[in-house]
């Protein structure tokens, strides 16, 4: 069965949302299905207090394995809306789905034009279905679905935009835990049995040695179990990783006589009761399954997230405001004013920074060399965290180092910590030697912000995102004449 006939009557339209999906007088209330618990757990959230989404695939069941029953099909045909994330998930429902009529408009998530979506690293032409674990992707559907919904019911327009908010906030937390914490998820090293956490690993840093299998659907190959039993005989594999409802026959062979730490991980929430809790639930989860696997510190993990939880404003508000003063590499002053007039290009970094900061640099850069000419609207800034080691001359040769088009920026330690704070860029100081004082590192948050030409904040971009990526979405943000 072809890509292209799967998708059905999903179109880009379908994502642009007109105001003609629904006619004007559509019922109150309309049925919204939704195949999995983590996305029905977004659109309970979008709907609470007005009505209750249907969850499709329910009693612990796994997507791989589900087949609707024929009381679930003729469901599905009286449905308004159907949410499914796509046929490399739930196969089984595949051919339910196309043989519904017009009268039932059917998003299929892993055609969402704005979403990152990643190619399965097992299987040729095929899509990386556990999207949802990158919760910006969550944060960009959610702001799609409630316009869908307010298109269709607009009556309660304001509860869905309300609901929004609510957890938007609650996403906003994630997104401030794990940047800031991400070192928590680099005490070791680990390898999985099922491929799941590709879209975890690329947002947030994280490092997967190999995986046993890409999928439940398909047999495991003797050679791979055996490369990854080796990678935890050796020692070079602290922690395995498996999914809970995902078969894993040969675990036994992976685990027995080695001495592995054992993380059960629930991408997909079957062990959760669904509702609009079920999505945080199965991300704490699987963030601290992670960490415990990984020898991690689980005090400063949980400092991290008590650290997020007490800053609860959305990423997006009022980032890059407020007034400050500082120096750049050559020893002009730099400040909001004198960043405008292009799109700046925002980093929070250090120069002894071992991995992060260059690999951000880099990837940056190649990005920029991507968009050719285009590129010229943007200006980058390296803002350094660590003042006290990153004095002008420093700074001018980490500049030579990477990029003439870069501007390093240092200043004192009060004001440093001001324009942290003014971006929500999270930094702490880690002592290696206590010692030795002068041995220490940064722990940070790894984001790029990008501000417009008037100075107003536009978009947020993670640690984790590929230079074609960045390019591309650099390159539609400059064709978006609002932004100027």
């Amino acid at each position: 069965m072809s890509q292209t006939g799967l998708i059905f009557r999903l179109t880009l339209a379908v994502w642009l949302w007109p105001g003609a999906l629904f006619a004007a007088d559509a019922p109150d209330p309309f049925r919204v299905v939704v195949s999995v618990k983590p996305i029905h757990s977004i659109v309970a959230g979008l709907m609470l207090g007005a009505d209750v989404p249907e969850l499709l695939i329910d009693d612990n069941r796994s997507p791989y394995d589900f087949t609707p029953s024929p009381q679930q099909r003729q469901g599905l045909r009286e449905a308004d809306l159907l949410f499914w994330v796509g046929p490399e998930l739930e196969a089984g429902l595949a051919e339910t789905v196309r043989e519904l009529a017009p009268g039932v408009e059917v998003i299929e998530l892993l055609s969402h034009e704005r979403v990152k979506i990643l190619p399965s690293r097992h299987t040729p032409g095929q899509r990386d279905p556990y999207f949802w674990l990158d919760n910006r992707n969550v944060m960009i559907i959610l702001d799609d679905m409630t316009r869908l919904l307010q298109d269709a019911d607009p009556k309660r327009a304001h509860r869905y935009e309300r609901n929004r908010q609510k957890v938007l906030a609650r996403l906003a937390r994630i997104d401030r835990e794990y940047e800031y914490g991400y070192r928590g998820m680099k005490a070791g090293l680990g390898v999985q049995y099922h491929d799941t956490l590709q879209y975890f690993e690329q947002a947030y840093a994280l490092k997967i040695l190999d995986r046993v299998t890409g999928s439940p659907r398909r047999p495991v190959a003797a050679a791979s179990l055996l490369k990854v039993r080796e990678r935890i005989v050796s020692g070079e594999a602290v922690c395995l990783l498996s999914e809970k409802g995902l078969p894993a026959e040969h675990l036994s062979l992976l685990t027995q006589g080695s001495g592995v730490n054992h993380g059960i991980l629930d991408s997909l929430g079957v062990g959760l009761a669904p509702g609009p809790d079920l999505y945080f639930r199965l991300m704490d989860h699987n963030t601290d399954e992670i960490k415990r696997c990984l020898n991690a510190d689980m005090q400063a993990a949980s400092a991290a997230r008590a650290l997020a939880e007490q800053d609860g404003s959305p990423v997006v508000d009022g980032i890059g405001g407020g007034r400050f003063l500082l120096t750049d590499h050559l020893g002009r002053l730099v400040s909001k004013e004198t960043m405008r007039g292009k799109y700046a290009m925002v980093y929070f970094g250090y120069t002894f920074c071992p991995d992060i900061c260059p690999t951000s640099m880099q990837v940056l850069f190649q990005a920029f060399d991507l968009m050719g000419d285009k590129a010229d609207s943007f200006q980058p800034y390296f803002i350094t965290i660590d003042p006290e080691r990153d004095t002008i001359a420093v700074m001018r040769d980490y500049v030579q180092y990477f990029d003439e088009r870069l501007i390093g920026v240092t200043g004192g330690r009060e004001m440093i910590d001001r324009v942290a704070r003014l971006f929500k860029a999270g930094f702490e100081k880690v002592v290696e030697a206590p010692d030795d004082p002068e041995r220490y590192l940064m722990d940070h948050s790894a984001a790029l912000y990008l501000l417009g030409p008037h100075g107003r904040f536009v978009s947020k971009f993670a640690h984790g995102i590929s230079a074609e990526d960045l390019a591309q979405r650099l390159t539609a943000l400059h064709r978006d004449d609002d932004l100027r």
